[in-house]
């Protein structure tokens, strides 16, 4: 872009500020609490009317509608603001409508309690000398809101239940390996969306599209809070589906190709992560440039790539690599182990020293496939030992 649109499109950010020890009970301006159809809202606002009004914005920042809820009590003191004025705390008591609940869709609260943002406490590690390796976990394909197979709910316990299974094998591997390297990849496909088929999914989508990302978004908060003790560099990496297209019109993309709700959702968990620079100094966050669709990091000497997977037909993986690696401007000519998803189902392939690795699905099974062909899927995800471009260790990790 030209410096003019730059400078048209920039944030007005404000200059950095030392750190400084947070107090919870004085720093905060917002804070939320829903318990299933209860919810507690404390507000700071220089007036109780402010308070009020601010209240209702929480609500609406998380997706909530206030017109959903009424207010069943508070509580409101007084408090000190910077400047020496008096401001106004208030904690508001809200209680879902009666009238506004749905049958037969999934309750989004439990699904939400299924991922503890405090994971246990990580098992004592024993880190070998010698050569260093890198610990990939490959994931994607959740869908999640989409009503087939055992639906968001089966999805999301068997997504948690596999990265915590994946962090119990990290320590195992690394009783035969020097791990002090962690690598993630989130290949796309995360939510249903409805843009897949013209919309025509619609009406088997049991989740709204916020309510989709956000549970993409708490996974992913899910798998930083889990590995980020247990290694010295942690690298996270999104690419974008075909689901997760951010705008369809007509059944066509209408915006660059890296316009996606698959990789937004791990921006959102780097910006978290970059308010604890103490916690999580030592994780990196990567999505494609703008207007593309792949992702290359270096890995313990491995180049790893990761795709989606729906630039290329079923099985023509390394015709699509071997074109892009033709381009050198391109990274894919480098890379040593290409990651993809899209096709839902475990995949091996080597072409000489290179890798071809899919991972399964994460959701159970598409039924329009099962109605087509007569199998169902066979959900899980990847993890990987690599070093130097090569992968000796691939294991399939399932529930």
């Amino acid at each position: 872009m030209s410096d003019l649109v730059d400078a048209l499109l920039a944030k007005p950010t404000a200059p950095a500020v030392a750190g400084r020890k947070t107090d919870p009970e004085k720093d905060f301006t917002r804070q939320i609490e829903v318990k299933g159809d209860e919810a507690d809202v404390t507000v700071r606002a220089e007036t109780f009317e402010q308070t009020e009004s601010a209240a209702a914005d929480v609500l609406r920042g998380q997706g909530l509608d206030p017109a959903e809820w009424t207010v069943t009590g508070f509580r409101s003191s007084e408090w000190t603001m910077a400047s020496g004025d008096t401001g106004v705390s208030t904690r508001f008591s809200f209680t879902r409508c009666a009238s506004v609940a749905e049958a037969e869709r999934p309750a989004l609260d439990e699904l939400l309690a299924a991922i503890d943002s405090t994971p246990p406490d990580p098992v004592t590690m024993f880190v070998r000398d010698g050569e260093e390796y890198t610990f990939i976990v490959a994931l994607g394909d959740m869908q999640f809101g989409k009503v087939d197979g055992d639906g968001a709910a089966g999805t999301l316990e068997r997504t948690i239940a596999c990265l915590n299974r994946a962090a119990d094998l990290l320590a195992e591997y690394r009783l035969r390996f020097n791990i002090r390297h962690v690598h993630i990849a989130w290949l796309g496909d995360h939510i249903e969306g409805f843009v897949s088929q013209g919309g025509a999914n619609t009406w088997r989508t049991q989740l709204t599209l916020n309510e989709q990302i956000r549970l993409t978004r708490r996974v992913m908060l899910h798998a930083l809070l889990l590995f980020a003790p247990m290694c010295s560099r942690l690298t996270m990496v999104a690419v974008p589906g075909n689901h997760g297209e951010a705008v369809r019109i007509n059944g066509k993309g209408v915006t660059r190709y890296d316009d996606s709700h698959d990789t937004e959702s791990l921006i959102a968990v780097k910006d978290a992560a970059e308010l604890n620079p103490d916690r999580f100094g030592h994780v990196e966050f990567y999505v494609p440039d703008t207007d593309e669709l792949v992702v290359v990091v270096e890995c313990c000497g491995t180049v790893v790539g990761h795709a989606h997977g729906h630039q290329w037909r079923p099985g023509k993986h390394f015709e699509w690599w071997k074109g892009q690696a033709f381009n050198q401007a391109s990274p894919m000519h480098l890379v040593d182990l290409l990651l993809a998803g899209h096709l839902h189902h475990e995949f091996l392939d080597t072409d000489g020293w290179r890798t071809f690795l899919q991972p399964p699905a994460m959701e159970s099974e598409s039924t329009w496939w099962r109605h087509a062909k007569g199998t169902t899927g066979a959900p899980g995800l990847v993890v990987a030992v690599t070093r130097e471009g090569r992968v000796p260790v691939k294991e399939v990790v399932s529930k």
